[in-house]
């Protein structure tokens, strides 16, 4: 089976082009992921393509390059994330989240590939006073969440055959992450940081989230999931546990989202709940405090 995952150089896709491998192909020994390492006839081929290899809102350079590799399923991780980047200039965040997703889609349905792709939290507008499920209403207020969705819209048009998996508060190897953000600043002296405390949400490790993507790999599920971690916390308590597992003694203070503003606004609830999920009787990814020490541990064995 070929598999091609875009955006291959990005947080996501450089563990995903690492991790995937040997999880779909049985050669991992964890006793946490059976199912995706028993061992099969079914071999699986991973190429990674980034900017570099073709343009995603270029149909004609998509359908090429889908037909040099002939993929069976496209994992799509391209993306332009930058959320302040995204409201000055939405035309560009467009023509990459939005066009880009629909060219991977209808090459996807043109190839017979199934198609997973990644999208966010930021389709909503975080205004709801409990977890998000996948069938609350899409309400964007940001550049980066109306052309995220416009891309889950296209992708439904466009390729029956996807899943399209909604990720918040994404960390992973080299970053860039709050996560990364924050061992920066607290192995620097001088003052209390500040941290906001009025934003809730999911923290979520891209080593949590690729035995998830095996999964739809591996599994015909289609529609919308939800596919953070189990738990919630503020970017305050996160800054705090990860100063906590890393010894890191820098003082933390909490702030309010006001004192820190920025081009485009922050959704106060990223919750997601993983309603799909459980309907569809997929395992629960692991809760955020577990994924991080897993993460913090497999650092430093590096």
């Amino acid at each position: 089976m070929k598999i091609l995952i875009t955006g291959a150089k990005g947080m996501l896709g450089q563990t995903l082009m690492k991790q995937l491998p040997p999880l779909l192909n049985g050669k991992l020994n964890s006793p946490k992921n059976t199912e995706l390492q028993e061992n099969s006839d079914t071999n699986y081929e991973i190429t990674g393509c980034d900017m570099e290899d073709f343009d995603i809102s270029s149909i004609k350079q998509t359908t090429k390059h889908f037909n040099k590799i002939n993929p069976d399923v496209a994992v799509h991780c391209a993306a332009m994330t930058d959320v302040d980047g995204c409201e000055s200039n939405f035309e560009k965040a467009m023509q990459i989240n939005a066009i880009g997703s629909a060219n991977i889609a209808s090459c996807c349905f043109n190839t017979n590939a199934r198609l997973i792709a990644i999208s966010t939290d930021y389709v909503f507008d975080g205004n709801l006073n409990r977890a998000y499920n996948e069938w609350d209403e899409t309400v964007p207020s940001t550049a980066y969440g109306k052309s995220k969705l416009a891309g889950e819209k296209a992708i439904i048009n466009h390729c029956p055959d996807s899943a399209i998996l909604r990720i918040a508060w994404l960390y992973g190897e080299n970053g860039p992450s709050f996560y990364h953000t924050m061992i920066k600043l607290g192995n620097q002296s001088g003052d209390a940081l500040k941290v906001v405390s009025d934003q809730i949400g999911n923290p979520t490790s891209t080593d949590a989230l690729v035995p998830v993507i095996a999964h739809f790999i591996k599994n015909s599920h289609t529609g919308i999931f939800h596919s953070t971690c189990e738990g919630e916390c503020t970017w305050y308590d996160f800054a705090n546990e990860i100063f906590r597992l890393k010894g890191l003694k820098r003082e933390t203070n909490p702030c309010s989202t006001d004192e820190y503003p920025r081009p485009a606004k922050r959704p106060a609830n990223s919750r997601l709940d993983k309603m799909a999920f459980r309907l569809a009787g997929i395992s629960k990814m692991p809760d955020w405090k577990d994924a991080l020490k897993s993460f913090i541990k497999a650092e430093k064995q590096k």
